[in-house]
């Protein structure tokens, strides 16, 4: 459980206006003084993020951030830096002070919460009552035990409600003791000593669902083809496609590690429409780049050397590419002809989905590396088969 990486826990955050108990909270549930509790607004400047285990529901993200309506001199900053952290949340704990008047602050984003009161050991018996009646749903907190485990069942059985058929990268496209053959390269990109994350996600899923698989180099393929005796699926480096797809048997069905996360996290039919428009991008055309994570580039590196190389050589036009890492992505996208995401193996599934929603709401394609080198290799159709109508 500790080990799971953040981009693949549910994430929590912990919501309200300055002094709600936001951190009290946070503190609690991870066991430690992690986050300042102080009387004084605004003393949580940034979001503070800890993995955790949500018993019995299983690992998460949680997020103790700035109170919103903060009238500090940065509170708006602060305002702002938390609504972006919203968007990649899957739960919302919106946490109001008992004492204080009521006030409600409209976080518009359509995301699950639970409303908490804080503070309630403060309340008259009555006064109490009182809110417990007209606030039936939320959760009223005090000094003892009772409110906290009240709150941690309504958390799990809100998780429980969002777990989704698609979590598994290959589960489902496969029947158990099925052989599947894993296409590493080991090229200057690699890390040194270790897989990289969707290549041990799709490995450890192949684990899960009693599937074999076999892991094995471009330059070893034609070899280990020839000695295992049925494959019934070959996953390879996005990157490889072109090498692979030549040695693969076309009655081998044949897809990427790539492909297989814009199922699982984003919007496959879209990513998958968005590469088929590479054809009409126009002259001096803006192609933004998502990359989920910080890296050194080299001379071959893919995002920013061998995408917009194949991409101007496809259209015979001069593209502009702009990039962003992580969690950065522009508030105003509609000057851009296409968008481009990495699979996003370090970002989780809710801050995708919403860029994707971002998109579609905004007319701009969007695809993943995957797509676009199946595309420009002339196998998109072939590595789109395997999904058939489980996308």
């Amino acid at each position: 459980m500790e080990k799971t990486p953040l981009s693949m826990r549910k994430h929590i955050a912990i919501v309200g206006k300055t002094n709600a108990g936001k951190s009290t909270l946070f503190n609690h549930f991870i066991g430690q003084n992690s986050a300042i509790v102080s009387p004084i607004e605004g003393t949580t400047t940034d979001a503070n993020t800890k993995a955790m285990e949500l018993i019995p529901y299983g690992p998460v993200a949680l997020i103790d951030t700035a109170g919103l309506a903060d009238q500090t001199a940065l509170g708006k900053e602060r305002t702002e830096k938390t609504m972006e952290i919203l968007k990649r949340c899957d739960l919302l704990l919106y946490l109001s002070d008992a004492t204080a008047p009521a006030e409600s602050i409209d976080v518009n984003i359509n995301i699950p919460y639970i409303k908490v009161y804080t503070k309630c050991d403060l309340l008259t018996e009555e006064e109490r009552a009182a809110l417990a009646r007209k606030e039936a749903e939320a959760i009223l907190i005090d000094q003892t035990p009772a409110g906290y485990e009240r709150l941690r069942n309504r958390m799990v059985k809100e998780l429980q409600k969002q777990m989704q058929e698609n979590q598994t990268l290959l589960g489902d496209l496969l029947p158990s003791h099925s052989t599947v053959l894993l296409v590493t390269p080991i090229d200057d990109a690699a890390p040194k000593g270790r897989l990289i994350l969707p290549q041990v996600q799709v490995l450890r899923d192949c684990l899960d669902h009693d599937i074999k698989a076999v892991v094995t180099k471009e330059n070893t393929l034609k070899e280990v083809l020839s000695e295992v005796n049925k494959i019934d699926l070959v996953v390879t480096d996005s990157q490889a496609f072109h090498v692979v797809n030549d040695i693969v048997p076309q009655d081998i069905p044949l897809t990427s590690f790539s492909m297989l996360l814009a199922r699982q996290k984003g919007d496959f039919v879209e990513m998958k429409k968005g590469a088929e428009t590479i054809p009409s991008l126009k002259e001096n055309a803006k192609i933004l780049v998502l990359e989920g994570c910080t890296h050194n580039t080299t001379h071959n590196d893919i995002g920013r050397k061998k995408i917009p190389s194949l991409l101007q050589k496809i259209t015979g036009k001069t593209l502009r590419f702009t990039y962003c890492t992580g969690y950065q992505f522009p508030e105003d996208i509609r000057s851009y002809s296409l968008i481009i995401s990495c699979g996003m193996c370090m970002i989780n599934r809710q801050e995708v989905q919403s860029r994707i929603n971002i998109c579609r709401e905004n007319k701009v394609p969007i695809t993943n590396y995957g797509m676009v080198l199946a595309f420009g290799n002339g196998i998109l159709h072939r590595a789109c088969q395997i999904f058939g109508d489980k996308v």
